[in-house]
C-alpha cells in the first residue's frame, strides 16, 4: 500500500492514530497563510480537532504524483468552520513517512 493510500484511508477513516504514523517523528507542516511553521506535537490537537469534526470533509480528492521522496495532492476541502478551500498539498518524504507539508489553498464562495 502506498503513503497516499494509508493516509488517504486515515482521512476518510478519521483514524487519527492511523494518520500520525504516517508523519515522520520531525515532521513540520507550513502554513500557507503565514509561512509559520508547526512540529508533529503543535499540529496534533489541531488535526485532532478536524479529524473529530462531523464537518470536516474531502471531495475529489486524488494523488498527483507519488514517489520516495514526495506526494503532491489535490482536493476541495470543507473545514469545521463551515469554510472550504481548493487545497493543494506537498509532502516530502523520508524514511516512508512525511517529514514537511506545504500546502496552497484556494477559497471556494
Amino acid at each position: 500500500m502506498s503513503l497516499y493510500q494509508k493516509i488517504n484511508a486515515a482521512q476518510n477513516g478519521k483514524d487519527i492514530k492511523a494518520y500520525l504514523d504516517c508523519l515522520h517523528e520531525d515532521f513540520v507542516f507550513i502554513r500557507h497563510q503565514s509561512g509559520t511553521k508547526v512540529s508533529k506535537s503543535d499540529w496534533t490537537p489541531t488535526l485532532m480537532s478536524m479529524m473529530q469534526s462531523d464537518a470536516l470533509s474531502f471531495n475529489n480528492q486524488r494523488c498527483l504524483y507519488e514517489n520516495d521522496e514526495i506526494m503532491v495532492e489535490h482536493s476541495f476541502m470543507t473545514f469545521p468552520d463551515g469554510t472550504s478551500e481548493a487545497v493543494l498539498v506537498v509532502n516530502f518524504l523520508q524514511d516512508g513517512k512525511i517529514i514537511r507539508t506545504e500546502t496552497g489553498a484556494t477559497p471556494i464562495r
